[in-house]
């Protein structure tokens, strides 16, 4: 178990603690969302990018994932597994490693759900800041993050992650799995609109919208198509401090690392960290789950918050789903 369990135990009872004593604060809240543009799609933003079949670089990527090992309608006990995936140089080499907490969310869905997202910012920032400062990166290695290019304030990176990585000039991107918010001019997705107006094999829309630190947009939001295997295009937002060294040139090292058969034209880091971030042992959970209600029953609460999540899961007993961590179609809150 990780050494901060303990710490994330203590803070659990003691949310949960001022939960059944004094309830959920209620009231509204804005949720601050990406702000959506429609653009015309401009052929002579599309630049061709040169394949490359290795490159003399390493590639480092992080991501988090979240399982809830108990819930009700107003609070959430979740496992966050963040992950981190290093495809050494010429791609002969895969190190990887995770860590976990145990984080408490109290509020009613939507909140639980920002709260989430803020945890996986942080715990994704903090591993990504601690490997770059252990690793001896340099200008030709590249930190991959999953999402926008936004950092600093709530649901965003650690302003202290760019910072750092502006100062070692290390080649850092983001990269979304999907990107609802990019629209064409007729309210259309923007990737699928550049991809099938381009016989490219492989190539990059740059820019979509320039970096604007105004609005914590702190790279270029850029499209790409790394691999001529596949259809798939991804949003890059490729940091400011990066666009004045040739934007083909910064992401033709990419091609190397994104033919793999298990996600082709995606960054095999990338999916690795991913897949790495996911906890599959079903004993495992059980046991974070033993040492939750543990804590909790210490604490005197665990009866009556037992009996709320009775009260609010009975949907997923009609499925057959016995343990909060078995539902996968709402598992974020």
């Amino acid at each position: 178990m990780e050494k901060k369990i303990g710490k994330d135990l203590t803070e659990m009872t003691n949310k949960l603690s001022k939960y059944v004593n004094n309830g959920r604060a209620v009231g509204s809240y804005a949720v601050e969302k990406e702000p959506t543009i429609g653009i015309k799609p401009e052929m002579s933003r599309i630049k061709s990018i040169k394949p490359m079949t290795s490159y003399n670089g390493s590639f480092l990527a992080v991501d988090c994932s979240t399982k809830p090992l108990k819930r009700a309608n107003n609070w959430g006990i979740y496992l966050l597994r963040t992950a981190y995936a290093l495809v050494s140089p010429e791609g002969k080499k895969v190190l990887w490693d995770h860590k976990e907490r145990i984080s408490t969310a109290v509020g009613d869905a939507r909140s639980r759900g920002k709260q989430l997202e803020n945890m996986r910012f942080e715990y994704e920032s903090q591993l990504a800041l601690s490997l770059i400062e252990q690793i001896e990166f340099d200008e030709k290695d590249y930190l991959l993050l999953d999402g926008a290019s936004y950092f600093g304030r709530e649901r965003r990176f650690s302003l202290s992650l760019y910072e750092e990585s502006q100062k070692r000039n290390i080649r850092l991107l983001a990269m979304a799995k999907q990107s609802p918010s990019l629209l064409d001019e007729k309210g259309r997705d923007f990737m699928v609109a550049v991809e099938i107006s381009t016989a490219r094999p492989t190539w990059v829309y740059h820019p979509y919208k320039k970096a604007n630190f105004h609005e914590s947009l702190y790279g270029d939001i850029s499209v790409i198509k790394l691999s001529s295997s596949t259809s798939r295009v991804f949003r890059c937002d490729i940091m400011e401090y990066l666009t004045d060294r040739g934007v083909v040139e910064l992401l033709s090292p990419l091609t190397s690392v994104s033919e793999d058969p298990r996600c082709l034209g995606y960054p095999v880091c990338l999916f690795l960290a991913h897949d790495f971030s996911k906890v599959s042992s079903h004993s495992k959970l059980l046991q974070y789950l033993d040492l939750v209600e543990e804590a909790l029953a210490e604490k005197g609460i665990l009866d009556i918050l037992r009996r709320e999540e009775l009260s609010s899961n009975f949907r997923n007993e009609l499925y057959g789903v016995k343990y909060s961590f078995e539902w996968e179609m709402d598992w974020r809150v």
